[in-house]
């Protein structure tokens, strides 16, 4: 295998030195503004370096729609060159150290090749992700009518083999963790026994937790619609939540942005599940619609920020909490990298932004029941640049200050179109 195209390390050396000298006085204004409210940069600094996220390996490749995909230059057409996208993403950025595999798009023929290919990129592996909503070549049973929940049991059977198979790949790559969604439901009225499917469901959960390693966990993916369109088996927190109860401890609820009705109050989603000792992590989108898997933060920045508002009163309350966060999301018409590398700044800056929310003044306004001032509390933090900080947490790191502006200037894709071109 030959050695891919990286973007040259001088490369964003170069870049930075011709914007440290602006970002360093941006810096000291935001330090000696955060002074003032009696927060002290540098730790405010720390707390930015310890936040990662992880990206999805199908997320480097173009999206689609039902009606058209348009693929751009230098795309990448397997795992590795998934990977080789990825360490781009995490050179630039610098938080986003792990990637998340979808099996069997990414399923691999020597797993300890992968996961040395990736440790020489720096990256590492997060949750492993079951693909049991589509057929694939060689597949014995349709899931064209459900999978975990089918009506036929060879046909769940198989699906929790896939499942099982999921969790010996990601023990191979030193993962923890198996996120389960699955497309069972009806589009039309009467076509399915909406208990009859859910408990066949849970009855074929049951076999795919009992195979979990005593360190793992199972993480339960709902969604309210799509490609179902009457009814979808895991439809909601609610249903999420009483089927990890009745799995087990190591059984937690996924959060993605997209998958809730038009309106739905998100963080109190998110509030709720951690109060009941069941949220385990969260996948990052942004919607104007419905499910759009638009780019965190393009929509709707405040409703993230009022996540993180409510993710850090959580931690606040129990430091233990370490939820798991991915990127999830479908790059139409963008470079995948561009918008991933966005992304996760765009997340990790409301992650800081709840950070300068002050807590005890926020609860004082809270018990005495005035609503203006709590508000005036959040959107204090909210309207606060925080873009100095996360620059110069990029640039302790070895990162790029300006990710998308070092990444044009190295033509990664350009060259990655040629030397892809070539194999």
């Amino acid at each position: 295998m030959s050695t891919p195209y990286r973007i040259p390390a001088q490369l964003v050396v170069d870049q930075n030195q011709k914007l440290v000298g602006d970002l360093e006085r941006d810096f000291a204004a935001l330090g000696e503004q955060l002074a003032r409210r009696g927060i002290a940069a540098a730790d405010l600094l720390d707390r930015v370096r310890a936040f990662t996220i992880a990206i999805p390996s199908w997320g480097v490749g173009t999206g689609g729609t039902r009606f058209a995909r348009f693929p751009g230059p230098g795309e990448p057409r397997d795992i590795y060159e998934k990977l080789d996208d990825c360490g781009t993403i995490q050179q630039l950025v610098r938080c986003a150290p792990r990637v998340s595999l979808h099996i069997p798009w990414d399923r691999p023929d020597d797993a300890g090749l992968l996961a040395a290919h990736a440790a020489g990129m720096g990256l590492g592996f997060d949750a492993v992700n079951s693909n049991t909503f589509q057929d694939f070549p060689g597949q014995r049973h349709s899931y064209k009518h459900g999978s975990l929940s089918h009506t036929d049991a060879a046909v769940r059977q198989q699906a929790v083999q896939h499942n099982l198979e999921c969790v010996e790949i990601g023990k191979a790559l030193g993962s923890k963790a198996l996120t389960v969604w699955i497309a069972d439901g009806s589009n039309y009225p009467g076509q399915q026994d909406f208990s009859a499917a859910l408990d066949r469901y849970l009855d074929s959960m049951r076999q795919v937790y009992a195979a979990l390693p005593e360190d793992w966990s199972l993480y339960l993916e709902h969604k309210l619609y799509e490609p179902a369109f009457y009814s979808t088996v895991i439809n909601d927190w609610g249903t999420s939540f009483w089927c990890a109860s009745q799995l087990g401890r190591k059984a937690l609820c996924l959060v993605d942005l997209g998958h809730h009705a038009p309106s739905t109050n998100i963080e109190m989603v998110v509030a709720r599940l951690w109060r009941l000792g069941k949220l385990g992590g969260l996948h990052f989108n942004d919607s104007k619609y419905g499910d759009d898997d638009l780019d965190s933060g393009s929509i709707n920045p405040y409703q993230l920020f009022l996540i993180f508002n409510e993710l850090t009163a959580a931690q606040a309350r129990d430091a233990t909490f370490r939820p798991a966060y991915m990127l999830d999301q479908s790059h139409n018409v963008t470079d995948p990298i561009e918008s991933l590398m966005i992304s996760a700044m765009e997340v990790q800056r409301a992650q800081v932004l709840a950070l300068l929310v002050d807590r005890e003044e926020l609860r004082r306004h809270q018990e005495a029941n005035d609503a203006v001032l709590a508000l005036c509390s959040l959107k204090r933090a909210f309207l606060t640049d925080v873009s100095p900080l996360l620059a110069m947490a990029r640039y302790r790191d070895g990162g790029a200050i300006d990710p998308v502006l070092a990444y044009r200037a190295s033509e990664y894709r350009r060259r990655k179109a040629s030397e892809r071109d070539a194999r």
